[in-house]
């Protein structure tokens, strides 16, 4: 659950950064969500990893372009909030 909402946090983020609509959002979401929890059963940094490739590289087919600047930013920031909220999901228990 704190993936989800972590995955919601960032492409929220980005989208009110950039002042993108709301289908914008809603296919960074999927991309994202869709490819973090496809890959459910491998370990947390595989997961990272391909999710976060495999999300950029199908946004990227959605928007006719692919950006190293938002695959870095989306790595890191993935990590980030993923993290995060694994920290405080643990602190609540």
């Amino acid at each position: 659950m704190s993936d989800a909402v972590a995955l919601l946090v960032f492409v929220t983020v980005g989208v009110l950064t950039h002042d993108s609509s709301f289908l914008s959002w809603l296919r960074d979401l999927l991309c994202f969500e869709l490819a973090w929890f496809a890959l459910w059963r491998l370990p947390l940094w595989a997961r990272w990893l391909l999710g976060v490739t495999i999300a950029v590289a199908v946004r990227a087919a959605f928007v006719g372009h692919f950006s190293p600047a938002f695959y870095g930013v989306a790595l890191a920031f993935v990590a980030v909030f993923v993290l995060l909220g694994r920290v405080l999901a643990a602190r609540r228990l």
